[in-house]
């Protein structure tokens, strides 16, 4: 009976522990010959000889190491020898044999490195030892399987197409919901089985090509024959199934029992399904089977679903501070132990902890962050064994892993991603078990399952979290919640979370990714759970910050560890551009803490040890920063400017300005220039009607001109439409903007919208002439210390820390960050330098205006093109005004930040 691959596969390990470097010198040919054909069960013997005597010239006999005739010619080699070389000798032999006896494959080895030819179809491979278990379908010509009809495609992004395209003809020909989504994932195990070893080689692909019709109509009833032979034990198998049926494994672990209607295919699905098979799957990992499924997803509904699929990198960059480093630093200090027997017990005991962890991901997806934990959890246990045990053949001991799959939960909403996070455990587990086989020689078996991944298709907000483990037994909490806006919610998202803030009704300013934190700290009180969770770092600043982590803190949330903002990178085609942060929390303090901090948000991290870390994700006192009313410090108000609320009708653009003025010059005194953030940043050009002053008699002539009428009525109406009655309210006096605050003197200016690439803010002063909107910050009558302390890099610090961001940029608000901002404790003459060194930044821009007046704001503060002039005004402000917090200034911008946190906290005190 010929052998399975998996006894092939464990033969192939002990090859190649006999053939170990140790072995390689005193190895003779052909013992390593006939150990390498017992791999496949083939008696050498009977098919092929040594040393065959052939006459290629005039000069005399030569010999063929090994010639199996019609079929392989191997020349061997010592360590180290040209094997292009080997080859070309081999093929010169082909002058003395037999028309007849030509073999198709030609195999040169020098006892590490193998290289086969297959003559008929011009292509070569080359493996090495080590990695012959993983290569077997290399030589399944030695089976007597013929391959010249499989072309197997490249692992690139082409298969996650193919795959793509069957699914949607699937979907197009009316087959779709649930029966395809199942369908999909049983070709998917089927694809990777046959290409990993599950299977026997091509042994779906094959029997697809050998008894399926090139028509497809009888595609599905051998596909259905399939599936149902997969779930059926051997002993309870029809008898008079044909060998080819026979031959499929039995799978279980209900994979292949629901029964399902079959999709009705036609030649066109059916090729797309064979081209889908050519892939060659045992390079994937499983951990980015969401990565090749979103593809056929398009990216409104990755949007909708908050899918950013995670790269291993990042997924890394969670279990390793959370508990992975740890677990890898312990099992050091055990196998540094002198002792044997004490490092023997702590090695069984460290082997029952591994085994005990389990894992919960409340937004699992595809699974990728079990998929990593769990491969990570089988690696750290082989170390372990091979410490124990070192190799199991030598010392004839049964050795098996033991980290079960019964100790990974996950939750999913959508039940594509849950069916594929379930089937990429099982895969996971046959991989590390090839893993396994390498050091021990022998292969766990996979089938039939025994043991499944608990991954839950439910809604993780509304589900109680404690019918999926509960807390007690939970050891950690990771994942990648969804990311969405809080302003792109869905209203079944909105409920959802609702249910989780349940008596908050400032949830809705919460982006959803926020329900599961709360959630997770919920559900890990008087526990030792500890969670890590990726977010957009929107939670981390602005106003979410003080309305999601002031209940955590009250609930006793402590943060660990922490990435602070990073570019996220993920494995997904189109894969979105996100700015993400990594918490992890519990509601204990670690012995140690650990920040990491990125100079470069696309770059590395910085790994800083510090004493604590607050909401904000800096080494600073547990303290959140809410809107406040006033100043918290003895400075001048700041507010917004003057909001039209006017559908647009009180503004001018500046063609319509002139148009107007063209037809009643007299209005020149009742049109203003009128700037927000993009006019005052870009030298932008806008305005509006001010009819602020107008007195009753100037209004009702002002109402003669037919232009400036309709655009008032045309205020009026949309006013007196708005769903809020202050709005309607100001219906009444629709010539004046809603909220008026235009100061009467000179004022500063702070755009409320910035671009995260400066280093600074660019801010200036206007003239009472210039109409300021809604969408820039005022002080009226500020003083040159008062631009020199906003303008500086601590300013700047805190801004960065405590604002809010429109997408990544800069959402400057006087409640928020000004009012709550801890100014220094300064006297006069420290005043004056200030304003001083504040005026050389100022003399510093002009120069440029002069040289230039096109040049804008935004020029100017380009932090790839900032005049070096104007650098170095900042950075001499910048110097000074640290000193005036700390006399030796600071190091960091994070040393910056905890200082003003630490301000912050007395002066909050005191109020």
């Amino acid at each position: 009976m010929p052998l399975s691959i998996r006894d092939m596969r464990t033969n192939a390990h002990k090859f190649v522990q006999t053939y170990t470097e140790a072995y390689k010198e005193n190895a003779e040919s052909q013992s390593f010959l006939n150990d390498f054909f017992a791999i496949f069960g083939i008696p050498r013997r009977r098919v092929a000889s040594f040393e065959l005597p052939v006459k290629v010239d005039e000069k005399g006999t030569k010999r063929i190491d090994l010639f199996w005739p019609g079929v392989l010619l191997v020349e061997m080699k010592s360590q180290g020898q040209n094997l292009e070389k080997a080859y070309q000798q081999g093929i010169g032999y082909f002058r003395g044999l037999k028309d007849e006896d030509l073999p198709r494959y030609v195999m040169v080895c020098d006892l590490n490195t193998f290289k086969i030819y297959d003559l008929d179809h011009k292509r070569d491979y080359t493996i090495q030892l080590a990695d012959l278990a993983d290569n077997l379908d290399l030589f399944s010509f030695m089976l007597g399987k013929e391959m010249q009809d499989i072309t197997e495609y490249e692992l690139n992004e082409r298969a996650a197409l193919l795959l793509g395209q069957l699914h949607d003809s699937l979907e197009q020909s009316g087959y779709a919901g649930h029966d395809l989504q199942v369908f999909m994932v049983r070709i998917l195990f089927c694809m990777f089985a046959e290409d990993t070893g599950v299977f026997n080689p091509r042994q779906f692909i094959r029997y697809l090509l050998r008894f399926t019709a090139d028509t497809g109509h009888d595609t599905e009833l051998h596909l259905q024959k399939i599936f149902q032979v997969l779930d059926k034990p051997y002993d309870q198998r029809n008898k008079n199934l044909p060998d080819e049926q026979a031959e499929f494994p039995y799978v279980n672990g209900h994979l292949f029992r629901e029964r399902i209607d079959m999709p009705s295919f036609d030649a066109e699905m059916r090729t797309q399904l064979i081209e889908c098979c050519y892939f060659n799957w045992k390079d994937i990992s499983p951990a980015v089977f969401g990565s090749l499924f979103q593809s056929i997803m398009d990216k409104q509904a990755r949007r909708n679903l908050g899918a950013h699929y995670t790269s291993e990198l990042n997924i890394q960059k969670v279990i390793e501070p959370l508990f992975l480093t740890d677990l890898k630093n312990e099992l050091d200090d055990i196998l540094t132990l002198k002792q044997l027997k004490k490092r023997n017990q702590r090695l069984i005991e460290f082997t029952q902890k591994l085994r005990s962890l389990s894992f919960l991901d409340p937004a699992c997806g595809c699974g990728n962050f079990l998929i990593i934990t769990y491969r990570e959890l089988r690696r750290l246990e082989l170390k372990v064994l091979h410490a124990q045990h070192g190799g199991s053949m030598a010392l004839g001991l049964e050795i098996q892993p033991g980290i079960p799959l019964n100790n990974f939960y996950g939750i999913e909403i959508d039940e594509w991603p849950a069916r594929i996070a379930e089937v990429a455990m099982w895969l996971t587990q046959h991989q590390m078990n090839v893993e396994f086989a390498k050091t021990f020689g022998e292969e766990p078996d996979l089938l039939p399952l025994k043991e499944h991944a608990n991954i839950h298709h439910d809604n993780a907000l509304e589900l109680d979290w404690a019918q999926v483990i509960e807390p007690q037994k939970l050891n950690y909490i990771i994942g990648n919640p969804p990311f969405v806006g809080y302003v792109y919610r869905k209203p079944e998202q909105t409920a959802s979370q609702e249910k989780v803030f349940k008596g908050s009704a400032s949830f809705k300013k919460l982006d959803f990714v926020a329900s599961w934190f709360y959630k997770a700290a919920q559900f890990s009180v008087n526990t030792h759970i500890q969670a890590g969770l990726v977010s957009t770092n929107s939670i981390s600043m602005g106003e979410q910050a003080s309305i999601l982590w002031q209940p955590m803190l009250e609930l006793g949330i402590k943060i660990n560890f922490a990435h602070r903002t990073f570019a996220w990178e993920n494995d997904a085609k189109g894969k979105a551009a996100v700015h993400c942060i990594i918490v992890g929390f519990a509601h204990f303090d670690c012995a140690e803490k650990w920040l990491y901090d990125y100079p470069n948000i696309k770059g590395e991290p910085n790994r800083i040890q510090v004493e604590n870390i607050n909401p904000y994700l800096i080494d600073a006192p547990n303290l959140v920063v809410g809107n406040r009313t006033k100043p918290i410090c003895n400075v001048s108000i700041m507010t917004k400017g003057s909001q039209p609320t006017d559908g647009g009708n009180l503004l001018l653009t500046p063609e319509e300005k002139n148009d107007l003025l063209a037809k009643q010059p007299d209005m020149v005194n009742w049109i203003k220039p009128m700037l927000g953030s993009v006019e005052f940043l870009n030298n932008g050009e806008r305005y509006c009607l001010w009819l602020a002053n107008a007195s009753t008699k100037e209004l009702r002539e002002l109402m003669q001109i037919p232009e400036i009428k309709q655009r008032i009525d045309a205020v009026k109406q949309m006013r007196l439409a708005s769903t809020k009655a202050a709005t309607r309210k100001k219906a009444e006096t629709p010539w004046l903007f809603d909220e008026i605050r235009q100061p009467q003197s000179n004022y500063l200016v702070i755009p409320e919208v910035s671009s995260e690439r400066r280093e600074y803010i660019p801010i200036g002063y206007f003239t009472p002439e210039i109409i300021a909107s809604n969408k820039l910050q005022m002080i009226p009558n500020a003083t040159k210390y008062e631009f020199g302390i906003l303008t500086s890099q601590i300013h700047m610090d805190w801004v960065r820390t405590v604002t809010g961001r429109l997408k990544s940029d800069y959402q400057y608000s006087a409640k928020l960050v000004y009012n709550n901002f801890p100014w220094p404790q300064t006297n006069n003459q420290q005043k004056a330098q200030i304003e001083k060194m504040a005026q050389a930044v100022l003399d510093a821009r002009q120069a440029e205006f002069d040289k230039d007046p096109t040049t804008s704001r935004a020029d100017l503060y380009d932090p790839d093109l900032m005049p070096p002039a104007l650098r170095k005004a900042h950075k001499a402000l910048d110097k000074a005004v640290d000193k005036l917090y700390n006399s030796k200034g600071f190091k960091t911008p994070l040393d910056r930040v905890k200082h003003l946190f630490e301000l912050y906290q007395q002066l909050i005190k005191q109020a």
